[in-house]
């Protein structure tokens, strides 16, 4: 029996080894995700059927052995089957799980197709899982240049992720792993990576201020238009005392990242009635249109300045048309931010993640964010560090957005402070997040870190909200004393002079010949 006390993650990056050199992360990832998954599904059917029939395996080989000796049992089978689809939605044959497959790989007697056909079957069993292994293409000569190359590669890549037993991990657990892994390869798998995956820090700070005055209730829904792998959605989960009666929507453009989010949903235990999503261009086709149309909370993180179509049909469309111009082409941002807007409820809040450029840019986008403000729709700016993603090392800042305010005033937080580095990463701790919750609670002045700026005010810096305009965080440079930095410079001039003696003692110890003379000689010369 193999030894499971490799970590999820060493497993993960040792599987990478297996096909690193045979293609790019983001398509190596696809692997990796599909085969976790498949992995958590069986062991958890292996161990579930284990309970159902009363019994306790020491590991998983041992629950293969019950599962198929009680598959054999045609008064049994049936019985189990049902009890299984009706608790997970999904049912393996013994011959498919990934325990048995492993087996047969260490008896040299495993066939992609049987990978194949149980994935597959998985895929049949429940509306749910359709689809989700598209991208896991076992035939792609990718992976090897005739079957029994493809053949030896998944085989080597399912024997290190062997080496875990996902069931030792709780759904939350394994869910904070995949992410983890999204992570760890974004920065090998450059933009295309970065686009679905927003750092946990910034994923944590955004739910926890988007919830602040929800937390308690029943029905909560959380929409993200943009929602890569679903982590910002997710992240409501965590912080609602109601997390099993979220109801999570989202629309993302990109059929693999959309299925990595359904992946998502299901290790972390979302029912199928619990979440709607849809592929889809999220300014192009406004969705959704039926109800619920608006949420309670809407968490963005759009790509950065992407382009867009910006046609003049979009006038007339109820998203963009209140603000008489519309974002320029070559940056949606401010249409993304529109487009969340549009479909937050009166009582929600809305939290994006978007360059500083739409803080303090002219044209189009000074006029929508002058009808913003006007309304009071902008309740606080919180600046960022810089280098926090993965894709772009540039400062961001998240903008929280209400409807119906008492008052038009803006919270400016300076958060660009507010990090420890982490190799060539910078990175928030759970202290930097509270420090800006606090903050933003108490919506209060803070000394170079936070300021509360009124509308008239606003109007005077003509809608600019760069946020040095109103957080002055200028440190008074201490002051110098002349006489002893005068000490010091001649100090440093002795020990110099000594320096210079000394290697000039050792220049002349040097012996002189023909080949070095000039080189001697052009050095002490430079010295004396």
């Amino acid at each position: 029996m193999a030894q499971k006390s490799t970590t999820l993650a060493q497993a993960l990056w040792n599987s990478a080894d297996e096909l690193r050199s045979h293609m790019d992360a983001n398509e190596y990832k696809n692997y990796l995700l599909g085969l976790v998954f498949y992995k958590y599904l069986s062991d958890h059917l292996l161990y579930k059927a284990a309970e159902l029939l009363e019994e306790e395996p020491k590991n998983l080989e041992e629950a293969q052995k019950i599962y198929e000796e009680n598959f054999n049992n045609d008064a049994i089978r049936d019985i189990l089957l049902s009890e299984l689809q009706n608790t997970y939605g999904y049912t393996l044959e013994p011959h498919e799980t990934y325990t048995a497959i492993i087996e047969k790989i260490n008896n040299r007697t495993f066939e992609l197709v049987e990978l194949e056909q149980a994935f597959r079957d998985i895929e049949q069993s429940d509306k749910i899982y359709l689809g989700l292994f598209n991208d896991v293409d076992l035939q792609s000569t990718r992976l090897g240049p005739n079957p029994q190359k493809r053949n030896d590669r998944i085989s080597a890549v399912m024997q290190r992720l062997e080496q875990v037993d996902l069931t030792e991990y709780g759904g939350d657990a394994l869910g904070d792993a995949y992410e983890y892994l999204i992570g760890q390869f974004a920065s090998e798998s450059g933009k295309k990576a970065g686009e679905f995956y927003t750092p946990q820090a910034v994923s944590n700070l955004m739910t926890k201020i988007a919830i602040l005055g929800k937390e308690d209730k029943r029905g909560l829904t959380v929409y993200d238009p943009t929602m890569g792998s679903g982590s910002l959605l997710l992240n409501a989960k965590a912080y609602s005392n109601q997390p099993n009666l979220i109801y999570y929507f989202g629309q993302e453009v990109n059929t693999t990242t959309l299925n990595l989010a359904r992946m998502n949903m299901i290790l972390h235990n979302v029912g199928i009635g619990q979440q709607k999503f849809r592929n889809g261009d999220t300014l192009d086709d406004d969705w959704p249109t039926d109800e619920p149309t608006n949420f309670d909370m809407v968490l963005m993180n759009p790509p950065y300045s992407a382009k867009w179509s910006a046609s003049n049909a979009f006038l007339e469309d109820s998203r963009f048309a209140p603000y008489g111009k519309l974002p320029p082409k070559s940056r949606a941002d401010f249409a993304f931010l529109l487009h969340g807007y549009y479909h937050l409820r009166t009582d929600g809040t809305m939290a994006i993640v978007l360059p500083h450029g739409v803080l303090f840019r002219s044209g189009a986008e000074a006029t929508i964010r002058q009808n913003l403000l006007e309304n009071g729709a902008i309740d606080t700016v919180i600046g960022l560090p810089e280098n926090l993603f993965f894709n772009t090392s540039i400062p961001t800042t998240i903008i929280i957005l209400k409807k119906d305010r008492d008052n038009r005033d803006v919270l400016f937080i300076d958060a660009s402070k507010e990090f420890k580095k982490i190799r060539n990463q910078n990175e928030m701790d759970e202290g930097h997040i509270e420090k800006i919750i606090e903050t933003y609670k108490n919506r209060e002045f803070v000394d170079k870190f936070a300021y509360v700026a009124e509308f008239d005010e606003i109007v005077e810096n003509d809608y600019n909200l760069n946020i040095p305009r109103y957080v002055d965080t200028f440190e008074e440079p201490e002051p110098i004393d002349v006489v002893q930095l005068s000490k010091d410079i001649q100090e440093i001039d002795k020990e110099l002079e000594k320096n210079k003696k000394e290697f000039l003692g050792m220049m002349d110890e040097l012996q002189v010949t023909e080949e070095n003379k000039e080189i001697i000689d052009a050095i002490k010369a430079v010295f004396q």
